[in-house]
């Protein structure tokens, strides 16, 4: 079991969503930075998509009563064990009655403690995702709170001592330009206004949480005044509404909307939109279809394959 001493400033527990019920109007919900959570369950010997604890920009202070195998993925949170540093991505046993303490993020937004067995939580439409905005799924539906004790699934017995390999950190190392492909209403801007949206730099505001992030930076202004029938929404798509500053549709986003699209956040770079912080900045860059599926499949391949670890 986990007791959590002091729970951070938003800590829930996540797995790789739920897909298939945006009809219902659910979103996926899951990580944010589910490449970091998929890591992370590797390392310690689970299954890809384990739920582990996903904390954003403090760590908290969580105590092992009966020891564990666990690891730390995503922004360095300066964790310690019992005092003394521990490092990232790799597997550290903790004894019985040892406590680890996750500090303030030295970089981006979230860091993700897993654990060997996962953690275990009744799920709700197949996953154990706290889905924040309807208090669903999860530990009771919420962000962790002082005193709670989490279970823990139960442990294959294994020897695992692997560490990331520097293909696999450098994968990892969330980019500050967001590579793009064309939304469906991007030829409702002309060139002027694509050009403007490629080539500024953006702001993450302090709005930005996981149902969308919002930016502030040059506006983009629609070459006509069109009013758009809501219609399904992608998650990464980049929305352009009446003020002209983009707001990116994040992992408890609306299942519907009615703004144009002007672009969407290819599915390799979403774990780089995971990590950004109020205040961050950030550029888009426009790629094509096939190039998108191309990284994509690279991803997939390093994290499938033996290059992953050393």
């Amino acid at each position: 079991m986990i007791s959590v001493l002091q729970p951070g400033m938003f800590t829930t527990v996540q797995d790789l969503g739920r897909e298939g019920f945006g009809p219902m109007g659910v979103s996926p919900s899951g990580a944010a930075d589910a490449m970091s959570l998929r890591v992370g369950n590797l390392l310690v010997g689970n299954v890809p998509s384990a739920a582990g604890l996903e904390m954003t920009l403090l760590g908290g202070t969580f105590l092992f009563p009966e020891g564990a195998t666990v690891s730390l993925a995503g922004s360095d949170f300066g964790a310690t064990l019992d005092g003394a540093a521990v490092g990232m991505w790799t597997p550290l046993e903790l004894r019985p009655g040892q406590t680890l303490q996750v500090g303030a993020t030295r970089g981006g937004a979230r860091c993700y403690l897993c654990v060997r067995g996962g953690i275990s939580v009744e799920p709700f439409l197949g996953s154990a995702s706290t889905h924040v905005l309807s208090g669903l799924g999860g530990f009771n539906g919420r962000a962790l709170q002082k005193g709670d004790v989490l279970a823990v699934g139960k442990q294959r017995q294994i020897s695992w001592s692997k560490r990331l390999s520097g293909a696999a950190l450098a994968m990892l190392a969330p980019r500050t330009i967001l590579r793009v492909t064309p939304g469906p209403q991007l030829h409702w801007f002309d060139m002027p206004a694509q050009e403007l949206f490629e080539e500024g730099v953006y702001r993450v505001t302090e709005e930005a949480n996981r149902m969308g992030l919002r930016l502030a930076g040059p506006a983009i202004t629609r070459s006509n005044s069109r009013e758009l029938i809501s219609e399904g929404v992608a998650l990464g798509a980049v929305q352009i509404p009446e003020s002209g500053q983009p707001i990116i549709l994040f992992v408890e986003q609306q299942t519907a909307g009615g703004y144009p699209k002007i672009a969407n956040v290819i599915s390799a770079d979403f774990h780089s939109l995971g990590q950004l912080r109020p205040r961050d900045e950030m550029l888009f860059e426009m790629v094509s279809f096939e190039t998108a599926r191309k990284l994509f499949i690279v991803q997939e391949a390093l994290l499938a394959s033996e290059g992953l670890f050393t």
